[in-house]
């Protein structure tokens, strides 16, 4: 989904812009700060913290911090990258048994949020899980001594999570890659005595580099973002170390220290990705492009196509969700927790409340962008959408400091001004959760309404200024029924989101406040991956709507 989603575009053609700093343009400059406000505290605080860490950090667990996202990220990324383009070329290129139906399925993992697919896999391969409790009666071992299993809890553990649940980025990407490329360079290839392999490597491959760079760089941030799957494998990253030192040390200086080396690799993979989009671009030099010709499988090349993308399918969709079907089809009883349907409850309104409020948001500061000619502006755009890569425990942290210091001078204020204690507002409430949620997820708003408005023609607008209307009654009466399309598909896709968000959602929830995602958290870090089993089954059904709509929109593409 994220290929779809920090992607800038500019309309330079558009007509309807004014000289003047109007009101919209203030409303996009307010915007725009509200987006920037979590990366600037977090910014600020490690440069000016109340209690200076770094020498400390530095000497005992930030290095360890380090190493491991670094290895996480990178090898991670290298898997991905590797199924991925496999997957890619075989369903772009090739033509082989159930290839349709496998097209769409290994977009499936998608829907498997990280730490449900953690907490799945751990329940099944531990020593007190099915497998090894079935290896043990097969062969008569009476302990772990007696034989050799692989560590369920560790790092290349996680690695094997996060790559079978995240290559759908790369898979998307690279499929659209291959797809573009033109037939005759392929046969140019082959003409020259270029085998399947050999045409893959020297031709296929090389063309469609910068969008499988693209998707490595995002599946690294999503592997960089994650916390609940890397704390039940207890790997020590970056992300786990924010919530030790705020939550177990009490030190938001330390915490946002080790947010701003997050900050730094998150740059650095979207200075990556930028590349990567602009090397993308080629050119067609015959008017008319035919999609390349697919190569028939047959024999054991087949067989070997068809097992290769059922095997990514089965360990990145089919075990996790068939591990917690079972639980939750075993114990009908947990359906009828209240404690579910609460956190069910409270998951909807808040995901609908951020959706209305971040589409509604991207809209006034793109349509003001739109309109305005001055072009500094216009550079608030690319500037919005940093929240979506930034890693959602950043998020949380870079909120949560300002707020709590904006709700006590109010309270300050109010109450030297009527002598009432009106107490907190925001901090500790269900709206610095959805206030998370908007800022995390703006650039998917700004990707939908950007690329909307680019689409309608600029004689439209003009027309409907020849008829007397204003800006307002432009985008109300011509630009919002042309758009609402895409303004639907980008708040379902927020909704999703914000479903499986789990770090910035732990990190601000006020007392009480569950979500799904802190529902199965919870049970999980009791060990209860029974008990987090319906919650898990919900959400990925959830999940699965955006996963076919991504799938309808990549079609279209």
């Amino acid at each position: 989904m994220r290929e779809q989603m920090v992607v800038t575009s500019e309309n330079k053609s558009t007509p309807m812009r004014t000289g003047r700093f109007g009101i919209l343009s203030v409303t996009a400059c307010v915007i725009a700060a509200i987006i920037l406000i979590p990366i600037l505290a977090v910014i600020y605080l490690a440069f000016y913290p109340s209690e200076n860490i770094w020498p400390h950090l530095i000497q005992t667990t930030l290095p360890r911090y380090l190493l491991n996202s670094l290895v996480l990220m990178m090898a991670t990324g290298l898997l991905a990258g590797c199924m991925g383009v496999a997957a890619a070329w075989l369903v772009a290129m090739k033509d082989f048994p159930a290839r349709k139906l496998l097209e769409w399925a290994l977009l499936l993992p998608l829907s498997i949020p990280t730490y449900i697919g953690a907490y799945a896999l751990v329940d099944f391969w531990e020593y007190a899980g099915p497998f090894q409790t079935t290896l043990r009666d097969m062969f008569g071992f009476a302990s772990a001594a007696d034989y050799w299993f692989p560590e369920t809890r560790s790092r290349g553990a996680a690695i094997i999570v996060f790559a079978f649940s995240l290559y759908p980025y790369v898979y998307l990407l690279a499929r659209s890659a291959f797809r573009e490329q033109s037939p005759r360079a392929l046969e140019t290839a082959r003409a020259l005595g270029c085998g399947s392999w050999a045409s893959f490597w020297k031709v296929g491959l090389p063309l469609a580099r910068p969008a499988v760079v693209v998707g490595i760089a995002i599946v690294m941030m999503e592997t960089l973002n994650d916390f609940g799957a890397v704390e039940f494998f207890a790997v020590q990253t970056l992300t786990t170390g924010i919530f030790t030192v705020w939550l177990e040390a009490s030190n938001s200086g330390g915490a946002a220290q080790i947010a701003s080396v997050m900050l730094i690799l998150v740059f650095i993979l979207l200075m990556l990705e930028r590349a990567g989009r602009k090397q993308s671009k080629f050119h067609q030099l015959s008017r008319s492009c035919r999609p390349p010709e697919r190569e028939p499988l047959s024999g054991k090349a087949a067989i070997g196509a068809v097992l290769l993308c059922l095997s990514m399918i089965t360990i990145g969709f089919l075990m996790p969700f068939a591990i917690m079907l079972s639980h939750a089809l075993k114990n009908p009883v947990l359906w009828l927790e209240t404690d579910l349907w609460n956190a069910a409850f409270t998951t909807i309104w808040v995901g609908i409340t951020a959706a209305i409020l971040t589409v509604t948001g991207g809209v006034v500061l793109i349509y003001a962008v739109r309109l305005s000619r001055h072009k500094w502006v216009r550079l608030l755009l690319p500037v919005t959408a940093i929240g979506y890569a930034a890693p959602g425990a950043v998020i949380g942290l870079g909120l949560l400091i300002p707020m709590a210091a904006f709700d006590n001078w109010l309270a300050d204020w109010v109450e030297a001004a009527t002598g009432v204690d009106i107490g907190l507002l925001i901090t500790g409430t269900a709206a610095a959760v959805i206030f998370a949620y908007c800022v995390r997820f703006f650039a998917i708003a700004f990707g939908a309404v950007d690329g909307a408005l680019g689409r309608i023609t600029p004689s439209m607008s003009m027309a409907s200024r020849s008829l007397g209307q204003g800006a307002a009654g432009t985008l109300r009466r011509v630009h919002y029924p042309l758009i609402r399309g895409s303004l639907l598909t980008a708040g379902l896709l927020i909704f999703v989101d914000s479903t499986k968000e789990l770090s910035a959602t732990l990190l601000l929830r006020p007392f009480g406040f569950d979500t799904l995602a802190t529902h199965i958290y919870g049970y999980a870090s009791l060990e209860d991956i029974k008990g987090a089993s319906p919650a898990a089954i919900v959400v990925i059904m959830v999940s699965l709507i955006a996963v076919i709509v991504v799938s309808k929109t990549s079609q279209r593409s």
